[in-house]
């Protein structure tokens, strides 16, 4: 594994970059503090809701989702490739939700998310049309790393969507494994993957459209066919590797602002014996939030992976993640049931005190917070 190395000019734009989005990033925490708290005077189910993302299958979203929203049940919406026929379509759609969001009771929008990494993984036409390889194979990286921010940003705002769910922030270990037979790895060098991550993530929320660092610890050592969307994945690395490697990326990304982080549903053995890490505590509270300085949302990966098989019903998965720390918990089934599901599961939860009270309304002001400062 290449060690950490940075060239003077990678270094010098790492700099120029972090300073530029000191501005954004207390901009947004004044945003945030204006914003007091959403928990305030809601019903559990309102509450319950604030931490749930839902998805809907086909291009027209059922009449239930839009009850949902109108209830002041749900946080945001997921689309994939399905939902999109055209950029006009996909901008109609998101005109429609953000009109049921203002009928509701909640007054910050609504968190509309896709994953545009670049490459192969691209729900939206158009940029970026690089892969994560590609921009780290490039003549200038930096350069390209901030083109593809860019470009991802301005193609997500120009059809009303506000959450990117990139950039990948996984070094690869191997050629070919599983993140890098797709080129969703920027490198196979963790300082090289810091700064790109930093750049891109800096470029595209100056556009106003959040970030989301993925998947922590990090997915860089996942042999090929190793898939936690299929089955468990238990990835033995050593700690000081996790620390020195995988999570080597972090500490830029959130010197940048990042507004979310994802967790992978992998097992690291030397973080936590028994648990995926977004079903950790261990691993939420302690190595990405105590160790890494992270204080923004926290949202699951696909909480109806393979990975969680043993891990009961789509509500107690739900419940589990957000004992363990995560904010949002992300039902990307294409199944309006499985939100609901989510968000009843959480609100009973709430109400019988399997949930502590105090953390299930910081992580609700959280998501506010976000919310609050997207356009």
């Amino acid at each position: 594994m290449p060690q950490p190395t940075i060239s003077v000019e990678l270094r010098c734009w790492h700099r120029r970059l972090a300073a530029l989005f000191v501005c954004v990033l207390v901009a947004a925490m004044q945003v945030a503090a204006a914003s007091g708290s959403q928990a305030a005077g809601l019903t559990p189910l309102q509450l319950a809701g604030q931490r749930v993302i839902y998805s809907y299958p086909g291009l027209v979203p059922p009449p239930v989702l839009f009850d949902a929203i109108r209830n002041g049940q749900a946080a945001g919406v997921i689309f994939f490739g399905e939902n999109i026929s055209s950029a006009a379509q996909i901008a109609g759609v998101v005109g429609q939700l953000r009109q049921a969001q203002a009928e509701s009771p909640i007054s910050v929008p609504l968190l509309l998310m896709t994953d545009q990494e670049g490459g192969l993984v691209r729900r939206l036409p158009g940029d970026p049309v690089l892969s994560a390889k590609q921009v780290g194979q490039s003549a200038n990286p930096v350069l390209a790393a901030i083109d593809a921010g860019i470009g991802a940003g301005r193609n997500l705002r120009g059809v009303g969507m506000n959450v990117n769910l990139a950039p990948v922030l996984d070094v690869y270990d191997t050629p070919g494994n599983f993140i890098d037979r797709t080129q969703r790895s920027f490198s196979n060098n963790p300082a090289l993957v810091a700064t790109l991550g930093l750049a891109f993530t800096a470029a595209q929320q100056a556009t106003g459209v959040a970030a989301t660092a993925k998947h922590f610890p990090g997915l860089g050592s996942a042999p090929n066919g190793q898939n936690t969307d299929l089955g468990p994945v238990t990835l033995p690395v050593s700690a000081s590797t996790l620390r020195s490697v995988d999570e080597f990326p972090y500490p830029a990304a959130i010197s940048a602002g990042v507004k979310l982080v994802m967790l992978s549903w992998a097992i690291y053995p030397n973080l936590d014996p028994v648990l995926p890490a977004g079903l950790s505590p261990t691993i939420v509270n302690q190595e990405l939030r105590a160790r890494n300085g992270f204080t923004g949302v926290t949202i699951t990966d696909a909480i109806e992976a393979g990975a969680l098989d043993s891990f009961g019903t789509t509500g107690q998965r739900a419940t589990a993640a957000a004992a363990a720390g995560m904010d949002l918990i992300l039902c990307s089934a294409r199944d309006i049931s499985q939100g609901e599901g989510a968000t009843t599961a959480l609100a009973d939860a709430y109400t019988s005190g399997q949930l502590d009270p105090a953390a299930f309304t910081a992580a609700v002001d959280r998501v506010t917070a976000l919310r609050a400062g997207l356009p």
